[in-house]
């Protein structure tokens, strides 16, 4: 089967945040003498950016300054982060700020009007923005309706791209199966900007959607690509137990609390200045440390768990600012967090590494390729990501992205395209071949089943080498087993398990370059922990792990950090 061409200037695929902003800086620009073209693998408005609670990190007080801002990054980076995005990233957050309470964004505010701010962990003052405890629904609201409203801007919803297509130095086209039908379709466009966010379910526990399987990622990957410091994931500490919903971290900037099963606030142990509010991945080891040593407390489906005690927030912002947490943990655990402890525990969150990209231009070795968001690494995160810096570095990352699309674009001159269509003949034959075959030995539920066993098990929080290699093993025998996966549902309309097929495959690439990642990383920083390698090196390992797509595995070669200003030290909270 053929796939249909579909013309147009710029491609974003994925319309969360980062997509959604790097369109519209681009149809600016443009003032619609191109033509942006949205992929969304989903319903726009069901992006996994609906969901963060927490908000934007931002200077916009007296007391703050951007070095403040910029300094917390680095250091909550494990000094990790390339210093000199970092410092521009804090310059340009307050300006999206701003920008979005001029598209209507409605920030919460005081009794007077001003705007308000939260403390969130390892940022030296309070300076995390929201929309009370639904900043991401309103944020993609806001961007989604700007975008609507655009000069040339169309979305393709429900569209799944398998394949970036190009001359082997330059982007061509993007290769994307319409779910609904089931039809494939080659877009061909002038420059592609990469958003498709993170790759949370690649493990079992985690707090993303089921949709964020990597996608972008591993086709990014495939196409030859780079990916950055991909052995960095971030778990958020405290979820409610069982489901991964998310007790957000501004609960302990208002003074929630953390303890054991004696009833002790353990953080003074491992964070005594900070407690609390302590970088993510000190507070994740502090919570699993506990429960190891039998300080944990029962929790549903047997799992171990610690307490938060968010009773020292307050009636009034539990019934208003934190309102759908408390109406979650009410439905979900069956206890009111007015009048007791939940049980809490971490859960894979995000994803520090990504598509390496060049400084702020955002662009890739593949020219007219671009990346904005979680799906990037400009390395703003380092090892470690600080929380409320997530969103703003979507937003600051979709404007730099769209700006840079817009100027290769109008600089670009018209050439002869080469005959690609027996790549895309390849690519599509091979996503026919999964619905097409008779019988196999393996559905794609089962090998996505025993994968995330495999990360939890050997690529969780605490890594070593025993543990990696022997995931890397289990990884490489999952990938065989993959070649006998079949597709039941024969239908070509709406077709969930055909879609699993191709998430799976991308999840276990991913798979290899984390493990693969981490295992030659024989050191610990930030979110990535060696309990044979306990200690930071920065002798051996201040610098980016890459990971070049090979057939056997991936290729791991390094580049330098860049250091600006701040020298690593010991990260004392």
């Amino acid at each position: 089967m053929d796939a249909e061409v579909i013309t147009t200037d710029l491609i974003v695929l994925g319309s969360g945040l980062a997509g959604l902003r790097s369109a519209i800086e681009f149809d600016k620009l443009s003032g619609g003498k191109y033509e942006v073209s949205v992929l969304s693998k989903v319903q726009v408005m069901r992006s996994h950016s609906v969901a963060p609670e927490g908000g934007a990190a931002a200077v916009m007080q007296v007391g703050d300054s951007f070095e403040q801002h910029a300094y917390d990054t680095v250091k909550g980076s494990d000094f990790l982060a390339d210093q000199d995005a970092v410092e521009q990233f804090v310059v340009d957050a307050p300006q999206e700020i701003l920008q979005l309470e001029h598209w209507g964004m409605p920030w919460a505010r005081d009794s007077e009007g001003n705007l308000l701010a939260r403390a969130f962990g390892a940022h030296e003052v309070p300076r995390t923005y929201f929309a009370y405890d639904r900043t991401g629904f309103f944020l993609m609201k806001t961007l989604y309706d700007r975008a609507l409203g655009g000069n040339n801007i169309k979305f393709y919803h429900e569209y799944f791209a398998t394949a970036i297509i190009h001359d082997g130095s330059r982007f061509r086209g993007l290769l994307a199966m319409d779910r609904a039908t089931g039809n494939f379709y080659l877009f061909k466009g002038k420059a592609l900007i990469m958003a498709t966010g993170g790759i949370g379910r690649i493990y079992k526990y985690v707090t993303y959607s089921h949709t964020v399987t990597g996608d972008g990622l591993a086709i990014a990957y495939r196409a030859g690509i780079p990916l950055k410091d991909m052995e960095f994931i971030q778990w958020l500490p405290t979820t409610m137990v069982p489901y991964g919903i998310p007790a957000t971290e501004a609960l302990r900037g208002h003074g929630a609390l953390l303890l054991n099963s004696e009833g002790e606030r353990f953080m003074k142990k491992y964070a005594p200045r900070k407690m609390e509010l302590a970088a993510r991945d000190v507070v994740t080891r502090a919570i699993l440390t506990e429960i190891k040593e039998g300080k944990g407390v029962g929790g549903p489906r047997g799992m171990r768990a610690v307490l938060l005690d968010t009773r020292p927030v307050g009636e009034e912002r539990l019934k208003t600012i934190y309102k759908t947490f408390r109406e979650n943990a009410i439905q979900f655990l069956g206890k009111d967090p007015l009048e007791e402890p939940i049980p809490v525990l971490p859960a894979a969150h995000y994803s520090m590494g990504g598509i390496h990209v060049q400084g702020t231009e955002l662009s890739t070795p593949l020219k007219g390729v671009f990346a904005a968001g979680e799906v990037a690494n400009v390395s703003l995160h380092g090892a470690n990501r600080l929380g409320s810096n997530s969103l703003p570095a979507c937003l600051v990352m979709g404007r730099w992205a769209g700006r840079s699309a817009f100027n290769y674009i109008s600089k670009l001159e018209n050439d002869v395209l080469e005959d690609l269509n027996d790549k895309v003949k390849l690519e599509v034959e091979r996503s026919y071949s999964l619905i097409k075959k008779e019988n196999g030995s393996i559905t794609a539920y089962e090998v996505r089943n025993k994968l995330q066993e495999v990360m939890e098990d050997g690529v969780g929080v605490f890594r070593n080498e025993e543990g990696l290699l022997d995931a890397i093993k289990r990884i490489k025998g999952l990938k065989e087993a993959y070649t006998g996966v079949y597709v039941r549902d024969r239908a070509f309309e709406y077709n969930l398990e055909w879609i699993h097929a191709h998430e799976i495959m991308n999840l276990l690439d991913m798979a290899e370059v984390i493990a693969v990642s981490a295992l030659n990383r024989r050191e610990s920083r930030g979110a990535h922990f060696r309990q044979d390698f306990p200690s930071r090196d920065d002798q051996g390992f201040l610098k980016h792990t890459l990971a070049t797509y090979r057939s056997d595995g991936p290729v791991i070669s390094y580049i330098p950090v860049n250091i600006t200003k701040w020298k690593p030290t010991e990260r004392v909270y």
